[in-house]
């Protein structure tokens, strides 16, 4: 969420933070603003709304001449959606301006400090306080202004920073919040992700927490805390621009499901090749920690790993997890998943857990990542990049990785034979074929979808891992066709949910695990004798389902274990042309935010 880009270098600032904050809509945003260093003054545009509305208010960047500046797209926290909340805010004096990524949580206290000084606020935002407060102690020298605001601030924040007084600088910080610094030829830029910058540099600095960045025309450095000089290796990107893409492709986030078998190929094939993941010590327990689909898919993994090593496993949502003191020793395995490896929540609940002794295993699909780093083991998803708010491609390299997951705690306790560990391995490879098997029937999914997407609200049921498939399909429909959707482990409909079936309520019930058919079909009866009407996913071969059924989609027999991989896809077709039809933005559906660096 929220989008940074700055820039210092030769050419027209403006048009380039513009292009940068395009490649960042995918972050989720209210609002979009630039503050251009140009003769000494620095200007500020900003406005409610897409990205189009400034760029139409300054014709592009054109509007805007000076070669420094700083751009921001806003994802609210604090204050509503406004033209006068929206970033970048400035000092009163007019000589400093600033974006920020994060929430200060202290920023009542420092604004009643601020107030006291004599400053004036004009906006609802956390952010205007780091205006303010960079004003106050600025002495001459940013470097030490920053990290006296360092000091004060409380929360997390990516900062970027540019004075009328130093018109050759552009100061930059970051603290649990994404922020690379880009490496250019006489040019040098700062964005929160990648793909804003890979236009024009592969080079970057992945900084850490505290560190601040002074960026000039010239050259990069980096210092810590005590303005120490800090020594940072250049991190070089190796994925092309093409892969950020749409290529042709009316959404990214279909282009993004086409991309899945070849995805889960890029993640199950070199592990296979080289041999399962090596464990020296078995834990006595394991707890999966993620937010939002990649919590999903630790449901998953809690069926698989149990199933597969007798482990006990937990699942915890990350923002709940720290605050139900969670019994953790140095024998527990933490697995925490997440796709960008900034998720906020995610790395509180890792660095609680590694404070208690824990192992830190991670699953996340970005290298250099804050999990990344901060994990003892990484598997990464190598799913490239994901534009799409919704997820599909990530969750089902995820999938991928929790498989791997348990098959290498199975053979670390001796417990896969040759001939098993070469059927789950070819399962394993299957599944990119399974997943294309889904993609080709795209039309008989657009069917039912068609069918079905005046649908006023959608109940998912299914038991075992069918239920915990579910969770991810009812989600994928509702964060993106905004249609009401729950989903419930099928054996609770008689304890209170089935209160809530009634004509013409549709049902998408769940049959991948065959020993489970019986039982999923007598529920479909159940909702069915109350009027609902039922969409059926099963496993080729459950011909019995058809009989109670209005619509069936089958998936290929696989591994009842693995059958989540090509179900998954089939229902992210599914929500996908539901909310095509009903005219959603589908990359960027309302409200929402790509990577969540907010608790």
């Amino acid at each position: 969420m929220c989008g940074i880009v700055g820039y210092i270098g030769t050419r027209q600032a403006a048009p380039i933070l513009l292009d940068g904050l395009k490649k960042l809509e995918y972050r989720g945003y209210d609002s979009a603003g630039v503050a251009i260093l140009n003769e000494g003054t620095i200007t500020v545009e900003k406005t409610k709304g897409r990205l189009k509305n400034l760029y139409d208010m300054i014709n592009g960047g054109k509007k805007l001449p000076g070669t420094v500046g700083i751009g921001h797209t806003r994802w609210a926290t604090h204050g509503e959606p406004s033209d006068v909340n929206s970033h970048p805010h400035a000092s009163e004096s007019g000589r400093i301006a600033v974006v920020h990524n994060g929430i200060i949580e202290n920023y009542m206290k420092l604004k009643d400090f601020l107030i006291g000084k004599g400053y004036t606020f004009i906006s609802d935002t956390d952010t205007e306080v780091v205006a303010h407060l960079a004003d106050y102690y600025y002495n001459g020298n940013l470097l030490e202004t920053m990290v006296k605001i360092i000091h004060r601030v409380e929360g997390s924040y990516a900062l970027g920073l540019v004075s009328s007084d130093h018109p050759d600088q552009l100061i930059a910080v970051r603290k649990d919040s994404p922020l690379i610094i880009g490496l250019g030829e006489g040019e040098n830029f700062i964005a929160s992700d990648i793909p804003a910058i890979l236009k024009y540099t592969r080079n970057i600095y992945l900084i850490d927490d505290q560190e601040i960045a002074l960026l000039t025309r010239d050259g990069v450095t980096l210092y810590n805390t005590y303005l120490e000089e800090v020594q940072k290796e250049v991190f070089t990107v190796d994925w092309d621009i093409a892969a950020a893409e749409k290529g042709g492709y009316e959404h990214f986030m279909f282009k993004e499901i086409m991309e899945e078998p070849q995805s889960v190929l890029n993640t199950v094939g070199p592990v296979l090749r080289q041999g399962l993941l090596k464990f020296d010590t078995i834990p006595d327990r394991i707890s999966i920690v993620a937010c939002g689909s990649a919590y999903h898919v630790g449901i998953v993994g809690k069926y698989v790993i149990e199933e597969l090593t007798r482990i006990p496993v937990e699942v915890d949502i990350a923002s709940e997890y720290r605050y139900r003191n969670p019994i953790i020793t140095k024998d527990t395995l933490v697995v925490v998943i997440s796709q960008s490896g900034e998720t906020a929540d995610t790395i509180a609940a890792l660095r609680e857990a590694k404070k208690q002794g824990a192992k830190i295993f991670g699953i996340v699909n970005v290298v250099g990542s804050s999990i990344a780093r901060e994990s003892d083991e990484v598997l990464y998803t190598l799913a490239g990049p994901e534009i799409a708010v919704a997820t599909t491609k990530a969750y089902s390299t995820q999938l991928t990785a929790v498989y791997l997951l348990a098959l290498s705690l199975k053979k670390a306790m001796g417990q896969l034979p040759p001939e098993d560990e070469k059927h789950y391995a070819d399962e394993l490879m299957r599944l990119p074929d399974l997943i294309s098997e889904m993609i080709e029937q795209k039309e008989k999914i657009q069917y039912y979808a068609s069918k079905f997407f005046n649908a006023k609200s959608v109940f998912f049921i299914g038991r075992g891992l069918d239920y915990a498939l579910s969770l991810e399909g009812s989600l994928k429909l509702k964060e993106i066709s905004y249609i009401h959707s729950e989903a419930y482990g099928a054996g609770e409909l008689k304890h209170g949910t089935i209160s809530l079936i009634e004509d013409g309520t549709l049902v998408i019930a769940v049959a991948t695990q065959e020993k489970l058919f019986e039982k999923i079909v007598s529920n479909i009866r159940e909702v069915k004798a109350r009027g609902a009407v039922v969409l059926s996913v099963a496993t080729e071969g459950c011909e019995m389902i058809e009989e109670c059924s209005d619509g069936v989609l089958y998936i290929p027999k696989t591994d009842p274990l693995f059958a989540p991989s090509p179900a998954v896809t089939l229902l992210q077709l599914f929500a996908y042309y539901v909310a095509s039809l009903k005219g959603c933005d589908i990359d960027k559906p309302r409200n929402l935010a790509k990577s969540v660096t907010v608790e």
